[in-house]
């Protein structure tokens, strides 16, 4: 009874859905195409049945499996693997990562008839679910068929807990049907059991075993002299309405450093070139950029590119992490402290909660209240070289601690596809 309410009101909101979408392509089009696939319509014959499937809503969590899929494919070359995602930047970078070998296609929303029909035509022998997918159809319906569903480098935040505790009435009965829960942290396990999850393990984040591409890293490392003598801060993977936060503090930077501002959103590169621009900031655009000698007068470079975060990693200082200055939980620290950059933080980290308690109890990291004392501790840092070399050493050793995480998730997988009736 009480799922046929949840199930009624995914019916009823599907006009909204398709507002929600269309609103959506208009900063974005590439919402408008696979529209089908959203109602699990997918064109053209059914495949053969795939061994996994993997869902990661979006670019982030995509990344994340890259660990896994490539342990999936090195004992397996030949295993078929179907990628599912929520968003056109996670569908661009699993047909960029994995499209050489792997389906990709949109997870479609949670009705039970589209369930079905996604079940029916894929057919997987295992799925995973990536972080905090919990669909209660989805899991509900891969129960009924017989497909081991895990709920893979699982989080949740007390203040996600706290939402979801006030439909447990919902989620309670999916999360006791995952075959099982494999969390990132302690506190993650714990949250996830208290709401009803069965079967749950502490695995650690996936995060820690991605190592960055080889080639991206030497690129980075090639620009820095190219940058000049110049100290470089960089903002990385920096939310709407951060950069105008860090824009207006940046008097607190010595007027010799180099500002690298990477957007997390390619949709919003060009609006944050407008916002350089509008204070009067000498800017230059990764796009216009050719890897020469950057100019003297160059107070601002925008990474408006794909893919290279962890070459701008490799050529910064210093790195304040983006999500973390308002209330979005921060993006991924751990890329930053893999490559020896010291790290600071914003008050907003729910994301990455115990990576960022542990990076600065290792003193890899640092966390600050707002947008001006970040500045001003990363003018102190670019200062400091000796202290920057020590972050950055306890960043190499906090990543390196942490790896591991992909035998003990791939232990579980096999443990619940063994288990399968």
């Amino acid at each position: 009874m009480i799922r046929w309410l949840y199930s009624s009101l995914i019916w009823l909101a599907t006009p909204l859905i398709r507002g929600y979408l269309r609103r959506r392509a208009k900063r974005q089009p590439a919402y408008l195409e696979h529209w089908d696939e959203r109602w699990a319509r997918y064109a053209g014959p059914a495949p053969q049945r795939y061994d996994y499937w993997l869902h990661a809503v979006s670019v982030g969590e995509m990344r994340a499996a890259a660990s896994l899929i490539r342990a999936l494919r090195q004992r397996d070359p030949g295993v078929r693997l179907l990628l599912s995602c929520m968003t056109p930047t996670g569908r661009e970078t699993a047909l960029e990562l994995y499209g050489d070998f792997a389906d990709v296609v949109y997870l479609p929303y949670d009705a039970p008839a589209a369930v079905r029909r996604f079940l029916a035509r894929f057919a997987p022998r295992c799925g995973l679910l990536l972080e905090t997918e919990l669909w209660p159809n989805l899991i509900h319906g891969c129960a009924d068929a017989s497909v081991p569903l895990l709920l893979v480098n699982a989080r949740l935040s007390e203040k996600s807990a706290r939402g979801y505790a006030r439909i447990r009435w919902l989620i309670a009965p999916a999360l006791a049907r995952l075959a099982a829960v494999l969390a990132q942290g302690v506190d993650d396990a714990e949250r996830l059991a208290r709401l009803g999850a069965r079967h749950v393990k502490v695995c650690g984040n996936l995060k820690f075993d991605n190592q960055p591409d080889d080639a991206v890293v030497a690129r980075g490392r090639a620009w820095r002299p190219r940058l000049g003598e110049r100290p470089v801060l960089l903002v990385a993977s920096s939310r709407d309405g951060e950069e105008a936060l860090l824009l207006d503090a940046l008097a607190a930077l010595p007027r010799e450093a180099l500002l690298l501002i990477v957007p997390r959103h390619p949709q919003r590169f060009d609006e944050v070139a407008a916002l350089i621009e509008a204070r009067g900031l000498p800017l230059l655009r990764r796009r216009d950029w050719d890897g020469s000698p950057l100019p003297a007068a160059t107070r601002v470079l925008l990474g408006d590119s794909m893919g290279e975060l962890a070459a701008w990693y490799a050529c910064a200082d210093v790195a304040i992490i983006g999500g973390s200055i308002l209330p979005f939980g921060s993006q991924n620290l751990i890329e930053a402290c893999a490559l020896g950059c010291p790290v600071l933080l914003g008050p907003s980290t729910f994301n990455f909660f115990e990576a960022a308690r542990e990076a600065q109890a290792i003193g890899a990291a640092w966390q600050g209240a707002d947008a001006p004392a970040l500045l001003t501790e990363a003018a102190a840092l670019l200062g400091d070289v000796p202290r920057r070399q020590a972050m950055g050493q306890a960043g190499l050793a906090f990543a390196g601690q942490h790896r591991g995480a992909t035998l003990r998730v791939l232990e579980a997988l096999d443990s619940a596809v063994r288990a399968r009736p």
